[in-house]
């Protein structure tokens, strides 16, 4: 697997760039997809977002269909995407340290 090294720490990724363990994700590697992704500053509406993916994957296994992700936080999809230019499921799910989502996220 390739690797990606920012702000002193190196991250193992897949072929979609994606952290190869939940538990390795930290502060740094959200700030390292922030980059990627082209978000300039994060703010409580990215958190929300991260936090509830986080919240939801600890629960289930899984990352939350888009519907529920939109529901749980009150945010219409538009404005997901307009958080995360990639996607909730690209971008969102990456930025929160989850597994590549198989679905429709």
């Amino acid at each position: 697997m390739p690797t990606v090294e920012f702000m002193g720490k190196t991250f193992t990724v897949d072929e979609d760039g994606f952290i190869d363990s939940y538990e390795n994700w930290c502060e740094e590697w959200v700030q390292y997809v922030k980059k990627e992704e082209g978000i300039d500053e994060l703010n409580e509406e990215h958190r929300k977002v991260i936090q509830m993916l986080r919240e939801y994957y600890e629960k289930n296994g899984i990352a939350p269909m888009v519907r529920v992700l939109s529901k749980v936080t009150g945010f219409k999809l538009k404005h997901i995407y307009e958080l995360f230019p990639s996607g909730p499921g690209k971008g969102a799910c990456k930025m929160a340290g989850l597994p590549k989502p198989t679905g429709c996220v």
